[in-house]
């Protein structure tokens, strides 16, 4: 049974790719034990800060190049937080309530991983520029940027645990080839019916698309090279 499109699954191993080797890079910065072992902070301070460039160089190549219809409507879903998700959240006899695509859990996941991205931009930028002229330095943004880490840690350990549960697995497939069995989708989300979800359409590459994609790709390229 189709559960993710390909624009879908693209983000979501960009963001969660990207997000554990800024994080393998970021605790060698935030723990001394770490830096001393690794010894060379300036080269792992320089990776982190280029990884970082192309996590947002390529989400932003994914949203040109993908179907924007279909992240717009997952998003719309997560949003969507109904009485019978806060059930599912609060109660673990709710757990038997039928669930739609996303359940309570999935969708404050979703909402999280949105505000974390605009957390780790904000104040990873505030230090960047912070560094160079210290008239930008803003109070308060590495506190910000480590507690978005650490906040970060927790979601991202619970939803790696939970897709790989026995009970949860079959889920897996769905960010591998987009599909999941049919008795895994009754039972985890039977409210959800995917013949009433718009079909994924490759969008045409039309010059505009073709230009922005190749500007944004070399803006990044630029800026992690210059950081680097």
């Amino acid at each position: 049974m189709h559960r993710f499109s390909a624009t879908e699954r693209w983000l979501h191993w960009i963001h969660g790719g990207s997000f554990l080797l800024m994080l393998a890079t970021g605790l060698v910065l935030f723990l001394p034990q770490l830096a001393g072992v690794v010894g060379n902070r300036p080269l792992v301070k320089g990776a982190h800060l280029v990884v970082a460039v192309l996590w947002l160089t390529g989400l932003a190549l994914v949203m040109v190049l993908g179907d924007r219809r279909i992240t717009g409507r997952t998003w719309r879903q997560f949003l969507a937080l109904r009485s019978d998700d806060l059930r599912w959240l609060t109660s673990q006899a709710a757990r038997d309530v039928p669930q739609g695509r996303f359940n309570g859990g999935q969708k404050v996941h979703g909402l999280i991983q949105g505000a974390l991205t605009v957390l780790f931009f904000v104040s990873g930028t505030l230090l960047y520029l912070g560094e160079r002229n210290h008239a930008l330095r803003a109070p308060g943004s590495l506190a910000l940027h480590d507690a978005a880490m650490l906040i970060g840690i927790v979601f991202v350990a619970g939803h790696i645990w939970i897709a790989l549960r026995p009970g949860t697995r079959d889920s897996l497939s769905g960010m591998t080839d987009g599909t999941v069995p049919g008795a895994y989708a009754s039972d985890h989300h039977a409210r959800w019916d995917p013949a009433n979800e718009p079909v994924e359409h490759r969008p045409a590459l039309t010059p505009a698309r073709f230009t922005a994609a190749m500007l944004i790709a070399a803006a990044g390229v630029t800026l992690a090279w210059l950081i680097a």
